[in-house]
């Protein structure tokens, strides 16, 4: 597990855009147009990202984010997608833009290991993420390290699977396993 900066992550995006595309069951023309949305939010106040390595150095997992802020695509429709008594989440929070892992290694803590170091890492009152509405292994970490339910069966543009808009305050709680 390293920390990598944006300079880093924009070198080996298509290796992390791989892995997205992998993980999320996309196809590759949406990493492509996901690789250039990733190169941009390198610049975006608060970036943070870890990569997972093997000790031969290939990549197998990577999670990045920033500072969300009004006028981003996410942070608007997440807005529109909360109840206003929950927009104050919002404030001083961390965006959990991509976190994923090739799906042969999942299932083996790496997940965990990316999330718990890119939240111990940032100074962030909250996280946010969005993921699929539906019972992952993803979905049940995110739960177990005290993320709780702001949206259920949200539909971004583009992408006809519903999602789940979740937020936690930080530091992270570990539940379970």
């Amino acid at each position: 597990m390293v920390e990598w900066d944006g300079a880093m992550l924009s070198e080996r995006v298509h290796e992390a855009m791989r892995i997205y595309t992998l993980a999320m069951n996309y196809n590759h023309s949406a990493g492509a147009q996901r690789g250039v949305s990733t190169r941009w939010h390198t610049s975006h106040a608060g970036f943070a990202c870890r990569a997972a390595l093997t000790t031969g150095d290939v990549l197998i997992g990577f999670g990045y984010g920033y500072t969300t802020k009004p006028g981003q695509w996410w942070h608007d429709l997440v807005r529109n997608a909360i109840s206003p008594a929950a927009s104050a989440w919002l404030d001083n929070a961390f965006e959990l833009s991509e976190i994923h892992v090739l799906p042969r290694y999942q299932g083996r803590g790496i997940g965990r290991e990316l999330l718990l170091s890119l939240a111990g890492g940032i100074g962030h009152e909250r996280m946010l993420l969005s993921t699929p509405d539906r019972d992952t292994r993803a979905f049940r970490l995110y739960h177990n390290v005290g993320f709780v339910d702001l949206a259920r069966n949200y539909l971004f543009p583009g992408d006809a699977r519903p999602f789940a808009v979740l937020g936690a305050s930080l530091p992270l709680t570990v539940t379970g396993s």
